[in-house]
């Protein structure tokens, strides 16, 4: 989908105006109920308020029956909080909205999601196709960011999570029902925990719970992940939930990859080095740059893929030929080999690691950068979350090896 801003008529300019001050009217009287219908434990400010809960309706999805009950945490993933002014990359949001979807699945209600996701420019060296001269905040956005549903089959996620988007006319009927609903309508809560939200009746009995959750970001409501019990969607999940048209590109290509093994090799930003007081060059990572590199790659999963099978590999590592190197043994395939497939597919990066992230799981076999379960066969043997241990790189290999 090309990102292009077409020019409204002055005739479409009033009535937007129009539609906002009626807009703004309803939210205040809104408001005004909330206000004086307040839960306990609850707080209010403007960033709660259900004025930051509209966006412009677009599509009908589907009308409330009186039984579903909402949730919701923001306009934009991680948003309010620290990152409503940045943007991380797409598995630092994908983590956030996992946590979000988690929660709606433990309240068993409706999640209201974010129409649009942001995209890094770090991590999109593609860029976003079709750029526009924005002006103005909304263009702005529209301009740096991409349609959820260009991303994510929302009815597929559905059969799991029910969830609507912020600019469906759902939504727009959720908080019209809010309205005349009084006190039973809507809560404004800030530090009030999952279990009291679901077991409590001054919130479970609540159409619409407007959540503000952890300002660092929304993935810290999760934290506990080590807890395996306290999981209840997988790392998986979002990767599966492709937009269709993304699955379409993956078949295609898996198809024409036949029979293959895979490698996923995380290099670029997870490469960062600084040097400490001594002038040291140290890594949170202090294996990665050594593992990542082709001769070590093919020592390591020489005991996994055999010789002379196809192997594809995605990367963000630049360098051209990087990892030719791995001809010597194997047929490589990369994601570039099949640009007649994906180019008129895709608009932004995001968009071409979700469909390589769908070649990766249908490989017999699946290399991973870091282990993420214990099940996991990976490059590296240094833990994925490590923000503070800086160590010297090593660029050896130890013991008896390849």
């Amino acid at each position: 989908m090309a990102i292009y801003r077409i020019p409204r008529s002055k005739q479409k300019t009033r009535s937007r105006i129009l539609f906002l001050i009626a807009s703004t009217a309803a939210i205040a009287l809104l408001y005004l109920l909330s206000s004086l219908n307040s839960t306990n434990g609850s707080t209010f400010s403007p960033a709660n308020t259900s004025g930051n809960l509209v966006v412009k309706s677009k599509n009908i999805r589907m009308s409330p029956t009186g039984s579903e009950k909402y949730l919701y945490w923001g306009s934009r993933i991680d948003c309010p909080g620290k990152h409503c002014d940045s943007c991380e990359g797409l598995g630092h949001q994908e983590s956030s909205l996992r946590c979000a979807l988690e929660e709606a699945m433990f309240l068993q209600r409706t999640f209201v999601m974010p129409s649009r996701m942001c995209i890094n420019p770090i991590h999109n060296k593609k860029g976003i196709l079709h750029q526009s001269n924005a002006s103005t905040f909304e263009e702005r956005w529209a301009a740096s960011s991409c349609a959820m549903d260009s991303l994510y089959d929302q009815d597929l996620m559905s059969t799991t999570v029910p969830v609507i988007l912020d600019n469906s006319e759902t939504w727009h009927q959720v908080l019209s029902t809010s309205m005349k609903l009084g006190k039973r309508g809507i809560a404004h809560v800030h530090g009030v925990s999952r279990a009291d939200l679901k077991e409590k009746s001054e919130y479970s009995n609540i159409l619409l719970i407007n959540r503000t959750a952890s300002p660092l970001s929304w993935f810290m409501e999760c934290k506990d992940r080590n807890n395996r019990s306290a999981i209840m969607l997988s790392y998986s999940f979002l990767p599966s939930m492709a937009a269709n048209r993304l699955r379409d590109v993956a078949e295609k290509i898996k198809a024409h990859l036949g029979d293959y093994d895979a490698i996923h090799v995380r290099r670029g930003d997870k490469l960062k080095t600084r040097k400490d007081r001594f002038g040291v060059e140290r890594a949170l990572h202090p294996h990665l740059d050594r593992d990542t590199r082709a001769e070590f790659i093919l020592c390591r999963i020489s005991k996994w893929v055999p010789s002379g099978r196809t192997l594809f590999i995605a990367s963000n590592e630049r360098t051209s030929g990087f990892f030719s190197p791995l001809a010597v043994r194997y047929k490589l395939a990369y994601s570039s080999n099949y640009s007649s497939i994906i180019d008129p597919a895709i608009e932004n990066n995001y968009q071409l690691f979700m469909i390589e992230r769908l070649i990766l799981m249908g490989a017999k076999t699946f290399i991973k950068t870091f282990k993420e379960d214990e099940t996991d066969l990976s490059l590296t043997d240094d833990p994925k979350k490590n923000t503070k241990n800086w160590q010297i790189p090593v660029y050896t290999l130890e013991g008896d090896g390849c």
